[in-house]
Order: structure tokens, then C-alpha cells, then sequence
């Protein structure tokens, strides 16, 4: 079991970003959980909708043991965003079991990626699932994409990771092997064509996409190597 921890609307365009302070959590909260990684979820860019650069939401992803550990993991994260909270932003959390992430909430956070959804949806569904969704500051609009970020990474078909095992570790030129290694499940090509051996040219480090419920960092063939795509 998954247990998952959305966070947005976390920075202005003068601070670090969400990506950031999601990965600092996850840091702390490594050091008494199993976190898998944490994923970046792209929402609706809209004039309509107020963002800081591109929208996007950012999901921790944790072994769930089923000893109701979501109220502990929750209060630890509350408590890191409150004291790095930016002047000028509009935080939201939200946690939630995948046993607790219905269908509903999936269709919400991929209705986010298109249309204007609302802060009284995203309350009203994360009532209605019993699940822990908390603006902290400024209009609390952040409560849209963190729960948002929670649907679609539950969906384990949208997003892609931005920390996985070891990948932030891998720059340059790297083997497929390495690569697996890191964390990585797969590496293909836009085809579909499994890569099993080779050479990868990083652009920076892997960020694999979240298909099928997996990392698979995308490939195209560059001579006798390959480049990464970012997908996601």
C-alpha cells in the first residue's frame, strides 16, 4: 500500500520552488518512513487559474504499513511547510491512503490538468473520501492541487519523478544498467522498445515518467547512444 502526500502553491516567483520543498520533506520524513519518491504532477495552465510558473503540484510517495500512520505524517509535514511558509504563497496539503482514493478523486485531479476546478470540490471530495486536505495560508487555493496531485499520482498513469531511489546522483553519460540501478524500472523508447543495454546522454538526471504504475525513463536513439526525453 501507497500512502500519498500532496503539496502546491508552496513559493512565489522569487523563492525556491514546490519541487524543492517537496523533496525536503521527503528528506525528513525518510527518517522514519520508506519514501518511494515524489512525483510532479503539471495541472491547467490558464489565465484563469493564478500559478507562480508552470502549475504544478508535487506528490511524496510512502510505504503505507497500515498502522494509521497518514495523522503522523500529515502533522510532520504541516509542520515543515508552516515554518519554510513563503510570504505571498497559498499552501495546501493533502494526505490520503490509496485505499481511500476513490475514482472520484482520480477524475478530479485529472479534470485539474484541463478546466478550472474549485477550492469547494476539492473540500467537498476530500470530505466525502474522509481524507486530510488543509489550506495554510494566503487564499488556500493550494488545496485544489494537492489534492489534485494525490488523484493523479493514485492513478499511477500521469506525472514523473523528480526523485526516485538515486537518480538525482546520475549526470552525464550513464549506462542503462546504472540507471536501472538508481531506481529507474524501466528504459524505452517512445515505441515502446524495451533498452537493455547502452549508453544514456543525461540532460541533467533521470526523471522517468509515472506509467503503469512505474518509473520509465524514455529514450531516443542519438548514434551510437541514446538521450533521455522528459515525459510527463
Amino acid at each position: 500500500m501507497t500512502l500519498y502526500l500532496g503539496i502546491d502553491d508552496t513559493d512565489t516567483r522569487e523563492s525556491r520552488g514546490t519541487g524543492r520543498l517537496a523533496r525536503a520533506i521527503a528528506a525528513e520524513l525518510a527518517r522514519s518512513y520508506m519514501v518511494t519518491g515524489v512525483t510532479r504532477h503539471q495541472l491547467f495552465v490558464h489565465p484563469a487559474v493564478p500559478y507562480t510558473s508552470h502549475n504544478s503540484s508535487a506528490v511524496i510517495h510512502i510505504q503505507d504499513t497500515g498502522n494509521g500512520i497518514a495523522a503522523d505524517v500529515f502533522a510532520t509535514a504541516k509542520e515543515l511547510m508552516l515554518a519554510d511558509f513563503i510570504e505571498g504563497s497559498d499552501p495546501g496539503i493533502c494526505v490520503a491512503a490509496d485505499r481511500n482514493i476513490n475514482g472520484d478523486l482520480s477524475r478530479f485531479g485529472f479534470s485539474a490538468k484541463t478546466s478550472v476546478v474549485t477550492q469547494d470540490q476539492a473540500r467537498s471530495l476530500a470530505r466525502e473520501a474522509g481524507i486530510l486536505l488543509e489550506g495554510l495560508g494566503g487564499t488556500e487555493d493550494g488545496v485544489i492541487g494537492a489534492l489534485a496531485g494525490i488523484g493523479l499520482a493514485a492513478s499511477g498513469n500521469d506525472g514523473r519523478f523528480v526523485q526516485k531511489g538515486t537518480t538525482r546522483d546520475l549526470r552525464g553519460s550513464q549506462t542503462v544498467a546504472a540507471i536501472l540501478a538508481s531506481g529507474v524500472d524501466r528504459v524505452m523508447t517512445r515505441d515502446g522498445t524495451a533498452v537493455g543495454e547502452g549508453t544514456i546522454c543525461l540532460r541533467k538526471f533521470p526523471k522517468p515518467a509515472f506509467i503503469g504504475g512505474k518509473a520509465i525513463l524514455y529514450v531516443e536513439a542519438e548514434g551510437d547512444a541514446y538521450h533521455d526525453i522528459v515525459v510527463g
